[in-house]
């Protein structure tokens, strides 16, 4: 009975080493905050960019060249919660390629080391519907 004891003891002695690893390395463990790992700190976020000198100055970057962007808004920027960066609204009356009244069409931007780096045309869901707006 003595073999036995001492092969349990040798078992649970090896388990408790096992994952005694497991409950430092995690943040979230129920450690002293002295013994927890330290998770990445994330970058602060950038500061809030001058949405209506970006736009003025590279309407390219959001309407087509043949569009002939007029009455150009612009709404307060808001940060993207998926990084570090910035999302706008804007908002312009539009003309086709074959000269052909578009009426007004609401593109979200988004804004990265102080420059648009993509755009998309919103949808009925968006809330850029619902913003306010200030001409450029």
């Amino acid at each position: 009975m003595g073999q036995g004891r001492i092969c349990i003891a040798a078992l649970l002695a090896g388990a408790g080493v096992m994952l005694s690893g497991c409950g430092l390395a995690d943040s979230h463990a129920i450690w002293p905050e002295a013994l927890k790992a330290k998770g990445a700190e994330p970058a602060p976020p950038e500061a809030p960019p001058d949405v209506k000198q970006l736009v003025g100055a590279k309407l390219d970057s959001v309407f087509t060249a043949g569009s002939q962007p007029t009455h150009v808004r612009v709404s307060a920027p808001l940060h993207d919660p998926r990084g570090t960066g910035w999302t706008a609204c804007v908002r312009a009356e539009l003309t086709s390629v074959i000269g052909k009244s578009l009426g007004t069409q609401t593109y979200r931007v988004f804004i990265d080391g102080g420059a648009i780096f993509d755009r998309r045309l919103v949808e009925s869901d968006d809330n850029c519907l619902t913003e306010n707006y200030q001409p450029i």
